[in-house]
Order: C-alpha cells, then structure tokens, then sequence
C-alpha cells in the first residue's frame, strides 16, 4: 500500500506513514495492515524490536481520516464508524501490550488517532518540532485511541485541562504529562534509526537522549488543579468563568470551542479511569467506546465535522450550547453496550 512503508530493516520491522499531503493521517486499510505487520512480526525472531515513523516534516499523524467515515454517516451508515473505531482501538491495545520494544518517532503534529498510534508504545521520542495534542472535543468526540487513559494518568488534573481545551504540547510539556519519553534533537533521528536496525538494542536510545527545558504545566499545575479538580464541566466553567487571570480566560476560551456533551464526557471518563481499580488501556477503550460507538446518532460528531472540516465555517451548532449539560444526556452516551460493547466485540473469549 502506498500509504505507509512497511519493511524488515535489520532486526527492526519499520512501519512509515506516508501521506504527508494528509498530514499522515490513518485511515481504515493503514491500521489493519500495520496490524498485521505486527501480528507477524510478535512471532518472527528476526525481529527484536519495531520503529514507527513518518514521511514529510509536518506531522507524524494527525488523527484519523474522517472523510469517509463522514460521508458514511450523513447517509445513516453509522456501522462504518464503528467499524473503524473498533479496529483501530483494538490495535492501539495490541502497541500498548506488544511483548517486543517499538520506539515511535514523533515530529510535528501527533494528534487523536497519532496519539494512539504512537504514544502507548515502550519508548516514545519527540523532537524540536512535536506538537501533540488531544482535540477531539472540538470535533464533537471525546479522547480517545486509549487517550483517556494517558490523561488519567497525568499529573494532578493535567489530564482534564489538556482533554476538554485540547492544548498542544510541546517535547517537554508531552514528557512532563506522560504523553512522551525522550527528547532526542532530530537532525540525530536517522542516525538512531540506524543504530537501533543493527543492534537491536532499545539501550543505545540513552546514549542520544537530551534533557529538556522544564513544561510550562509545571509552574502552572496548582492553577490547573485548582479550577480543574470540579467534579462536573459547570464546576470546571464556573471556577474558570470568577478568575480574571489570563490563564483562566484563555482556558474557558479553549474549553467553550468544543462540543459540551463531549466536553462533559470527557471529564466522566477521565473521573472514571482515576477511580477504576483496572486503570489499564482496555477499560479506557472500552469507556471511550461507549461513547464514539454512538457520536453519530446521538452526539455531536456529525456537526463538528461539517463545521471544522467540511465547510469549515468554525460556527458549529452544537447540542447543550446554551446551558449545562444533562446528566442524562451524559449517561445516554456512556452507558455499557452490552452485546455491543468493545469486549464483546474483540476481547470476548465466548
């Protein structure tokens, strides 16, 4: 396929985006063909360890290809998207629990379905250019591609700022929040690709790793904690809405973009993940699915994407615009799925 590259180089299986017009993003076919170079390659011994990378000096991948899912929708097709969701979720478990190293490699924008792809992984490297970020709320989703459960895991309530305001992070700001591992200037990137392709050895990563400057999110962690500890969105609103800081103004300026039912959601999941005794990439999965598996017929996916992407017109009209969002409505999109569910659906031993 000549969307992605997909070789033995040495002792690495090498999986190369390569849609760099589309700031590489994926699309259905990439995910199951770099699932089934994986899949492959658990049981080859020749192949001690895996890179993932990307063609073009814009991203590493952006996010999914909704086109198509789109068009899907708009005709009533909802089983298409989640179709591809479940495919790609269940590959973005497969990297998270790979019993072989795989070093991802990334450089500019590393977004939704890039997240997923490239930051469960055992060793994560971004650069001078990474900028990664969890956006979905403004296209009417939640994070997801197990994205919840690395914002679960953030520092303090780093996670909740960073999932409803979809702010981008920069190599240190992504180390800090447990979104990357290694700072590594990239002019060394191919140099380092090489060394590992003949040796094998996760260890030489050590030997090109630079530290970094501090993260902005360090010197601003008790704000975040403080106007992102609320239980619900409208606390998290209200907190933000009686600072006059220009940290808070900007932070319900970004926040008031996305879709409130995702918005709303999104701060459910992440509460839920913090609290669940299996803080692990399946339930975040399975949470995340709940939700995606229904943002067509009854969410705000739809509508986002017209507004951001089709006419881009930036003016959705969203449900819930004018006030707080339901409980109800919350629980409507979150309820478990039953026969439907993710587990049942991929995980299921029945």
């Amino acid at each position: 396929m000549n969307d992605l590259a997909i070789r033995i180089d040495g002792l690495a299986g090498r999986v190369t985006l390569q849609r760099p017009a589309q700031l590489n993003a994926l699309t259905h076919d990439m995910c199951l063909a770099i699932e089934n170079a994986i899949d492959e390659w658990r049981a080859t011994d020749a192949v001690e360890l895996i890179l993932l990378d990307a063609i073009g000096e814009r991203a590493f991948c952006a996010g999914g290809d909704i086109i198509e899912i789109y068009e899907a929708g708009t005709k009533g097709h909802f089983e298409c998207a989640r179709e591809f969701w479940c495919d790609e979720y269940r590959l973005n478990a497969k990297l998270a629990t790979y019993p072989k190293p795989i070093v991802s490699f990334l450089h500019g924008y590393t977004m939704g379905g890039g997240v997923g792809l490239g930051c469960h992984v055992s060793c994560r490297i971004v650069g001078e250019t990474s900028k990664i970020a969890m956006p979905e709320c403004g296209i009417g989703l939640v994070p997801d591609v197990g994205g919840s459960l690395l914002l679960a895991r953030a520092p303090g309530r780093l996670g909740e700022f960073l999932g409803t305001t979809g702010t981008r992070m920069n190599a240190a700001d992504a180390i800090y929040a447990g979104f990357a591992d290694k700072f590594i200037p990239e002019a060394n990137w191919d140099d380092l690709k090489s060394t590992l392709a003949s040796s094998g050895e996760v260890a030489s990563i050590a030997d090109y790793a630079q530290p970094t400057s501090n993260s902005r999110f360090e010197s601003q962690l008790s704000n975040i904690d403080s106007h992102f500890g609320g239980e619900t969105l409208v606390d998290i609103k209200n907190s933000l809405a009686v600072d006059d800081t220009e940290f808070a103004a900007k932070a319900l300026k970004d926040l008031s973009r996305g879709s409130p039912l995702a918005v709303a959601c999104t701060v459910e999941i992440i509460h839920r993940l913090k609290n669940s005794s299996k803080q692990d990439i399946q339930t975040a999965l399975e949470l995340e699915y709940r939700f995606t598996s229904r943002a067509m017929e009854h969410g705000d996916f739809l509508e986002g994407i017209r507004a951001q992407v089709i006419a881009k017109d930036r003016n959705p009209s969203w449900q819930y615009a004018a006030g707080s969002v339901p409980a109800t409505a919350m629980s409507k999109m979150l309820l478990p799925l039953g026969e439907n569910s993710l587990t049942a659906k991929i995980w299921s031993t029945k």
